[in-house]
């Protein structure tokens, strides 16, 4: 199916431009996930099987999720169960609706297998957001797998506010996800990185969990006290000892789990000279670019929370073994995105099943088995 995408569709939707080609693609799968048949039929043609992993409280039917960036409205929701994957994380979504950059504002790097963007939490708003996640609920058509929801700050809202900006998107949406990742890593938002401040985080977490603690009490299916999982989404281009600092808010403000990684701003050389005027545009670089960076955050993260801390690695993640590498450094669940403009929709099954012949051939049973065993036994 790779091949088949490689050789035949690729070049059609590579010769239009990539946010139109995103746009449209979006709104076929958003009428795919109208129609319980089409969902049936797209899951006996993509669907993945089953190598379940628990994380964070929640099973997942197995470890290859959707990255966020992709589903920025929610309007495919069912769609990515049926594609095969193990979870789904939507947005990032802002509590204000926002046009995000002005185009043109994504970027191929066809030689590197590489995305630049620099789309800006381009969505409508919590609050659309919210309305369209409840119309899959009332419909029947939600997925069975994990969804998690990717939260970012309002380009209008100051620095000094974004504690009370991401705590009403969570309040507005904390009923409909099963778990939420923080976004203060994108590059695309001007100054958003410096909330990857111990400080500045520290108080996004503290107005985040008086929120969680207080609907985890009221929550209406009478389970007292079910908090749900808060991860926090950190960049490629932090230091380690900035990634420490936030690790020193793991226990204080309850953080259950991470993220590794967001875009990089960073560039690698390159003789190409259309792939340098491509790298010298503004915003984040996904892609393989990205593969061993992410994979370095990961081992670190790993060794330095003693694998305590579930972890979702991505970036770089273009074929099953870069998927075993990530895992093998740390990583318990995956999010592909950019693999999939490069390699089509293929890629989740094939990454699984690849996964499960890597298990048994390595005498293990379980992705759980696997983690980490790189980063234990490396320098």
């Amino acid at each position: 199916m790779s091949w088949a995408y490689r050789a035949l569709i690729r070049p059609g939707l590579f010769a239009r431009d990539p946010e139109d080609v995103h746009d449209r693609t979006m709104r076929l799968l958003g009428r795919v996930s109208r129609h319980r048949l089409l969902l049936a039929m797209m899951r006996a043609v993509f669907g993945a099987p089953e190598l379940p992993v628990e994380a964070f409280g929640l099973r997942f039917p197995n470890p290859v999720g959707l990255g966020a960036g992709m589903d920025k409205s929610g309007g495919a929701t069912p769609a990515w169960a049926a594609m095969g994957f193990g979870f789904c994380e939507l947005g990032a979504v802002t509590r204000h609706a926002q046009p995000g950059n002005p185009p043109p504002r994504v970027f191929r790097v066809v030689p590197e297998q590489a995305i630049v963007n620099r789309m800006g939490f381009n969505n409508a708003g919590a609050e659309a957001f919210a309305t369209a996640l409840h119309t899959w609920r009332q419909r029947g058509l939600w997925p069975a797998h994990p969804v998690g929801i990717n939260l970012g700050k309002s380009k209008i809202t100051p620095l000094e506010e974004a504690a009370a900006d991401y705590a009403f998107s969570f309040r507005t949406l904390w009923p409909l996800a099963d778990f939420f990742v923080v976004n203060v890593s994108s590059p695309n938002t001007p100054n958003l990185r410096q909330l990857q401040d111990r400080g500045a985080l520290d108080e996004i977490l503290a107005a985040l969990q008086e929120v969680n603690t207080e609907l985890g009490q009221d929550d209406s299916s009478g389970r007292r006290g079910m908090l749900k999982p808060i991860l926090v989404k950190v960049a490629p281009d932090l230091a380690f000892e900035a990634l420490d600092e936030i690790l020193e808010l793991v226990i204080p403000r309850r953080i259950a789990g991470l993220v590794a990684t967001n875009t990089t701003i960073s560039r690698p050389a390159s003789r190409n000279i259309r792939t340098m005027d491509t790298y010298a545009e503004t915003g984040g670089l996904s892609g393989r670019p990205l593969r061993n960076r992410s994979t370095e955050v990961i081992r670190h993260l790993y060794r330095q929370t003693e694998g305590r801390l579930p972890i979702i690695g991505v970036g770089g993640i273009l074929q099953a073994r870069d998927a075993w590498e990530k895992i093998t450094a740390g990583a318990r669940l995956l999010q592909v995105y950019t693999g999939l403009v490069f390699e089509g929709p293929g890629l989740v099954a094939h990454i699984v099943r690849d996964l499960r012949r890597r298990l048994r051939r390595a005498g293990l049973n379980s992705i759980r088995e696997a983690v980490g065993i790189e980063a234990t036994t490396t320098g």
